[in-house]
């Protein structure tokens, strides 16, 4: 069976973690030193959070590194019982390793309630001579203050295009595929500097065929042509309401988007239409009302009828 890719391609080493030169940089010198503090690791979803606690764990303890790692995640147990019983039972257990501590790793921690996150601040400070522990969360606001003075923290950023095409570049080699400069664009623009998200478009889309295209990566990942969209919102700016209708209902119903897909894409195709700032930031606050209402369960067909007028609307004015 084969692997999936975000596992088969993810790096084994620091030095092989794309985009993090000042994180990764930082973490070799904790290596060469044999010692660590606490650590947190702040950003975004598909940046090498995990990744680099992995890779720092082989490198600190080679090849018997998974006797002295555990890994948790917060977001399946966030309560303070885990707290409590599995992390206290792991943390007060002797560790074989020469260097003398063990390493704890609990991802997206910011999922954790204040009780545990309390309770896990008393926990690093009484096992911090047999443990060290990492941190990963999506938002460091949402970890307590006492937890990150406690921690030396790493920003990990956005992965830039260049890399993210890199990145494709080179699994695309390691599994034979072709794939056209506008796929490769595409991908780039989707993926949002996640690594993950890219590397799953790209298995998605070299499932059926290895001339991987821009038509092959838009199918799988369910999108609307980018000029579908954009003579969506053309209509609408020109008040042809009844045109307007019939390419929602092509997008809702033939495509099978939900109204959250179109919603994200009109909000990108914005900037495309040739219009003053003084509209464009008007159309964007209208998008954000209707986003926020289709989040909080409003009916995504209404929201998004109702949208359009007010872009013809706003025209008008």
């Amino acid at each position: 069976m084969e692997k999936i890719w975000t596992e088969k391609y993810r790096p084994k080493v620091l030095d092989d973690i794309y985009g993090q030169e000042r994180v990764v940089e930082r973490l070799k010198a904790y290596v060469e030193k044999g010692s660590l503090p606490h650590l947190l690791f702040a950003g975004p979803a598909g940046t090498g959070k995990t990744t680099s606690a992995i890779a720092l764990s082989k490198e600190m303890y080679g090849e018997h590194w998974k006797a002295a790692f555990l890994e948790l995640n917060a977001s399946d147990e966030r309560g303070i019982d885990v707290i409590r019983h599995k992390i206290k039972e792991y943390a007060r257990t002797t560790t074989i390793s020469q260097r003398g501590f063990k390493i704890i790793f609990m991802d997206e921690a910011d999922s954790l309630t204040q009780e545990a996150q309390a309770a896990l601040r008393r926990t690093m400070e009484k096992y911090s001579n047999n443990c060290r522990f990492v941190l990963s969360c999506n938002y460091s606001s949402k970890i307590i203050e006492p937890i990150q003075s406690r921690c030396a923290v790493f920003r990990f950023r956005l992965i830039t295009d260049d890399n993210v095409k890199k990145w494709i570049e080179h699994i695309a080699e390691e599994e034979g595929l072709k794939i056209s400069e506008e796929a490769t664009h595409m991908l780039v623009r989707l993926s949002e500097g996640d690594l993950r998200r890219a590397t799953n478009l790209l298995q998605i889309s070299a499932s059926t065929t290895n001339d991987i295209t821009g038509e092959v990566v838009r199918q799988s990942a369910n999108i609307a042509r980018p000029q579908d969209i954009e003579d969506l919102i053309l209509s609408a700016l020109k008040d042809d309401f009844v045109v307007v209708r019939n390419k929602l209902d092509e997008l809702l119903i033939e495509h099978g988007l939900s109204g959250g897909d179109i919603i994200k894409q009109i909000h990108k195709s914005i900037y495309n239409i040739p219009m003053d700032n003084w509209h464009r930031m008007k159309l964007v606050e209208r998008i954000g009302e209707a986003e926020y209402r289709m989040v909080i369960g409003s009916n995504e067909r209404i929201q998004l009828e109702a949208l359009l007028v007010q872009f013809a609307t706003e025209k008008k004015n």
